[in-house]
């Protein structure tokens, strides 16, 4: 078993397809097959069940896939320690929820390029589900997600503390309990969001089964389509508060049972901290509570 069969290994796993995999690497089909079968026999197993749409990891695949990960990964962070001279530099790789992309990261964002113009940002966002995995994934340097977050592979930094509310369109009566917007529609960002996640542990608590559940991908979504009367949301109070002065929505409390979440800041236990990520932890402090 040697570094370059592993990446074949790698390449086909990611794709899922020998001919694919070929292709990519620029080798012959022939040539990725019988790398597949030497490393099998190797290790006395079978790493993929091969079908007519290509292939699939086994489960001791899918093992040696992350130990494969790992060890290039490995790699690339002794050379980017043989190479560090402590300037921050290259590129930092960041994901966040959106809500708290939208609201909370600009500022840090901006005075961070500002103190450190020679590193490249790139901010990702999605679900906290999305941003663990790809944290853990190694594709992630680090990301803001719901908390807490109790993983033996991560490190947790608290940083915000969010107050959730209730959104409606602004003709909406008050609300008292949850019984009184069961009618509703209700608004949501897709599955692995953490807010909607507080959401439906509410409506089991209550035993409360939703009329409708529509998903949707942005949060400039959700706002406008609340504001026109299309059905309600729960979302941070911070990122509502503009719109409820601005009387484009009304926002109604929530049981602080479910109406305070933790945003926390994740890396990697096993990872070295390049100069690039140490700086940016650091300024995480800046970030309103």
């Amino acid at each position: 078993m040697d570094l370059h069969t592993l990446k074949i290994f790698q390449t086909v796993a990611r794709l899922g397809s020998i001919s694919q995999a070929a292709r990519e690497l620029q080798y012959a089909q022939s040539n990725i097959t019988m790398k597949i079968q030497q490393l099998e026999s190797d290790l006395k197993t079978t790493l993929f069940y091969r079908h007519n749409r290509g292939t699939d990891l086994t489960a001791k695949g899918s093992m040696l896939l992350s130990y494969t990960e790992k060890i290039f990964h490995l790699i690339e962070e002794t050379k980017s320690v043989m190479n560090d001279d402590q300037t921050p530099s290259g590129p930092l790789i960041i994901g966040s929820m959106e809500t708290t992309a939208a609201v909370r990261l600009p500022t840090l964002l901006a005075k961070y390029h500002k103190d450190f113009p020679d590193v490249d940002v790139t901010l990702k966002t999605g679900s906290s589900e999305q941003n663990i995995q790809g944290v853990l994934k190694y594709e992630l340097d680090g990301a803001f997600v719901a908390g807490p977050i109790e993983h033996p592979e991560l490190i947790q930094k608290e940083v915000i503390n969010e107050e959730l509310v209730l959104i409606t369109d602004t003709i909406h009566p008050p609300i008292s309990s949850f019984k009184d917007i069961q009618t509703r529609t209700l608004l949501v960002f897709h599955a692995g969001c953490s807010y909607r996640e507080k959401l439906e542990q509410w409506l089991r608590q209550e035993r409360i089964v939703p009329n409708k559940i529509m998903e949707f991908g942005t949060l400039d979504a959700i706002i406008g389509c609340v504001a026109a009367g299309l059905g309600i949301s729960m979302l941070p109070q911070v990122v509502v508060t503009k719109h409820v002065q601005d009387g484009m929505l009304r926002q109604h409390s929530i049981p602080n049972l479910y109406g305070k979440v933790k945003t926390v800041f994740i890396y990697r236990k096993d990872k070295y901290i390049p100069p690039s990520l140490l700086k940016f932890i650091n300024m995480l402090s800046d970030l309103d509570g």
